[in-house]
């Protein structure tokens, strides 16, 4: 269709129905949330140590009332590196939507350009040769626009809207491992300096035990084996300490790395004090149902099934007709013999075409339909993925908090037999001194008051690390990030010097809508 032509009626009509229908036509399932089994209360909901009132757990570290723990977790927060990947990662899916976002524009601008010469050789037939003498030029452009009329490039666009939303999401996932593993290396360091404690106060009590065995075998009240058995028990304690304190370095060095740094000292801890914190009374543990708007990493599955379900409409598209829009401007001149390059830019040189056209891939031997089927399964691997992440969430709920409850019930017991063996120790050591009994019953009791307390702390720590498991299963801790940048403002300035980040830098904006909720596709491009 060359300008200044007539447009035939039937081709308005055609482009016209076209442009109606890229507003309305979106081939492929639209998303829906899939049913998931949940409980209506926790198994443990009856006990007095649980309450069910709702509660986000913003900062749920805080119940331990630790300032080296607040210092550690905050500290983790702006320097982890694990954590600014995951916030680099939203910058890619940002990106990625400002692509799909272009795609409904124009895809295709280009400029064309063509000089051509043609000269007979002097050696050739003379007949005819002027006509076969000419210089031929054209310049202008092209540009051609898929329209959306099965609603591929938005179901682009919907992919990517989700992708970014499951990126975010992503990140809190991260954000809420990262505080629970701060927490969990914390805890173990703690529990691990409460034993060592204890290891070196009953190395103490049994030198005192061997000075005992010791004078009175010089007395000739008892054997040599008395003073041997000492000695034995002696270095067999002593032997737990290089180990233990193996553990807290190496620990330590693990909690050097969430917070982004090499090994060394940790200028937050207070060093040695064996205090393990303890828990709150009562925890607020919420209901199932809680689970689906709390817990990131459910989110982060329902967005991706979300972007997987908008990918069967993009591969299904492809089977219906693709419409576009094409058209070129531009100047030719041609001549015979003598030839002006100025000849082309006269007005009368001008030289165009536009209309519509289409492309439809119908032979394509199943390829399509192949594809279709292949984006189809993958949908429902990603909603059985999420139903099943729904009943591992609940597990590892149920798992932390009967495992807190347990150990608690557990750390009592061992507070009772382990003042009974203190008390059992003491006996026997007035016993030995005053020759009542041999050192076999000093040596048990030492044995036993060892273990008793060993077991007594690591219960303590138990409760505690349990309790991080619930506050982790329930998946909270992410809320610290509200308001603050996604990616630290040094990587920004880095990344901005490399390259052109536009506006896509500044920080991102809570979602628009739940998984499968309408929302607005068509959208300025994002230079």
């Amino acid at each position: 269709m060359f300008f200044g032509s007539a447009v035939p009626g039937f081709l308005l009509i055609l482009l016209l129905n076209a442009i109606v229908a890229v507003g309305c036509t979106k081939v492929g399932p639209d998303f829906s949330s899939p049913a998931v089994q949940v409980r209506d209360n926790w198994l443990e909901t009856g006990n007095q140590k649980l309450a069910t009132g709702y509660d986000e757990h913003r900062e749920w570290w805080r119940v331990f009332k630790d300032p080296a723990l607040d210092r550690l977790i905050t500290q983790a927060y702006q320097e982890n590196l694990t954590l600014q990947q995951a916030g680099v990662r939203v910058l890619q899916a940002r990106a990625q939507l400002g692509i799909a976002i272009g795609g409904l524009y124009p895809q295709t601008q280009q400029g064309v350009g063509v000089l051509e010469k043609n000269r007979v050789s002097e050696r050739g037939v003379s007949q005819g040769a002027t006509a076969l003498n000419y210089t031929r030029s054209k310049l202008g452009g092209e540009a051609a626009w898929e329209l959306d009329f099965w609603g591929k490039l938005r179901r682009t666009v919907e992919s990517a809207d989700a992708g970014l939303e499951a990126a975010v999401a992503g990140y809190d996932s991260a954000l809420v491992t990262l505080t629970a593993d701060v927490a969990n290396l914390y805890l173990t360091l703690r529990t691990l300096e409460k034993r060592l404690e204890i290891a070196h106060n009953n190395v103490e009590t049994q030198k005192e035990a061997l000075e005992i065995a010791r004078f009175r075998f010089e007395g000739g009240v008892t054997s040599m084996r008395d003073v041997e058995q000492a000695l034995t028990v002696l270095s067999s304690t002593e032997a737990t300490i290089p180990s233990l304190e193996a553990q807290i370095r190496q620990t330590q060095n693990a909690l050097c790395v969430l917070l982004g740094r090499p090994p060394a000292q940790l200028p937050e801890l207070a060093p040695g004090t064996g205090v393990i914190p303890a828990p709150p009374p009562t925890v607020a543990v919420g209901i199932p149902a809680d689970l689906l708007r709390r817990r990131p990493d459910l989110r982060e599955a329902e967005w991706q099934a979300a972007a997987q379900c908008a990918r069967i409409g993009v591969a299904k598209a492809e089977l219906f007709p693709a419409f576009s829009l094409r058209g070129a401007f531009g100047f030719t001149a041609a001549d015979v013999g003598t030839f002006s390059l100025a000849d082309m830019f006269q007005w009368r040189s001008r030289e165009g075409f536009g209309g519509p056209s289409f492309q439809w891939n119908i032979l394509n031997y199943g390829r399509i339909t192949n594809l279709v089927r292949v984006q189809d399964a993958r949908f429902q691997e990603l909603l059985l993925a999420y139903q099943n992440l729904v009943l591992k969430a609940q597990q590892e709920v149920e798992d932390n908090l009967i495992a807190f409850l347990k150990t608690e019930d557990r750390a009592k017991l061992l507070g009772d037999s382990t003042a009974a063996a203190a008390r059992s120790l003491d006996l026997a050591m007035i016993q030995y001194r005053e020759g009542m009994t041999d050192f076999t019953t000093v040596l048990t009791a030492q044995q036993n008051l060892l273990a008793q307390q060993d077991s007594l702390a690591t219960s303590l720590g138990d409760i505690a690390l349990s309790l991080v498991g619930v506050y982790r299963a329930l998946g909270g801790g992410w809320h610290i990030r509200e308001g603050q940048e996604l990616v630290a403002p040094e990587t920004q300035a880095a990344m901005a010097r490399r390259t052109n980040w536009g506006k896509l830098l500044r920080p991102v904006a809570a979602p628009t809508a739940e998984p499968g909720q309408p929302r607005k596709l068509v959208r300025p491009p994002q230079w």
